[in-house]
């Protein structure tokens, strides 16, 4: 028998934490609760967990800092958890590699209903990946590692971020609108602005241009959206 996907809840509230972790554990998963931004490393190295829970609030250290650092050890799916509702929160939270975003106060049930739609979303290979990846020359995107690269130098791209490049790699020359692009980054049904999706643009065009200067494969599209247009070499056959 398999073992059950442990979710790290990092939460220092107690009441809230083990009130998710026990509706965690109703819907299968496994659970360990840590309440010190400091502890949370700790705890993955002495158990890989399938998805991270983050607080933003956190004693010892910030779950935005906890965020980065998780990021920088590998691509586990995260969580933010934040009292904090105005969208320039939701999009420092999103840009620092959460791959979603949930405002308190919450329902337990949601929780579970979005921890079930990352990782889901999170093992699942989109349909336009291999064309992107079959199709890499100087650029190259592996979905299942999570993981691109540019004339064979990583990229430090949020899990978001990858998604993003993929889509619109698989389709050069394609303009995707706003919502077509937020429809492939965040499958569940949340009411995300268009801001969200710019923000993401922004930071891809800004990695893409420290790995080409003077490149500008991503263009906007007045009105309409964005259209990914490789410079020669960048795929094969381009």
């Amino acid at each position: 028998m398999s073992c059950p996907d442990l979710i790290l809840v990092v939460e220092d509230e107690p009441r809230l934490s083990r009130l998710v972790a026990d509706y965690l554990k109703a819907a299968g998963y496994d659970t360990r609760i840590v309440d010190n931004g400091l502890d949370v490393m700790p705890a993955v190295r002495e158990r890989a967990p399938a998805l991270v829970l983050l607080d933003l609030m956190l004693p010892g250290q910030d779950g935005l800092a906890v965020c980065r650092e998780l990021r920088a050890h590998g691509d586990t799916p995260v969580i933010m958890l934040t009292a904090r509702v105005e969208e320039v929160d939701r999009l420092i939270g999103l840009e620092s590699g959460a791959d979603d975003y949930i405002c308190k106060p919450f329902s337990p049930r949601e929780v579970v209903a979005r921890v079930r739609t990352v990782l889901r979303r999170w093992r699942a290979t989109p349909p336009q990946a291999p064309a992107a990846e079959a199709g890499a020359a100087r650029l190259q995107i592996d979905i299942d590692s999570h993981r691109a690269r540019f004339d064979g130098q990583a990229l430090d791209l949020t899990p978001v971020e990858l998604r993003l490049l993929a889509a619109l790699a698989a389709a050069p020359g394609r303009v995707f609108s706003r919502d077509q692009l937020l429809d492939r980054l965040h499958d569940d049904q949340r009411a995300l602005s268009d801001r969200t999706v710019d923000s993401h643009v922004k930071n891809l065009r800004r990695k893409l241009e420290q790995a080409c200067p003077g490149a500008e494969p991503i263009r906007s599209i007045y009105g309409v959206g964005y259209r990914f247009e490789p410079p020669p070499g960048w795929l094969a056959g381009g």
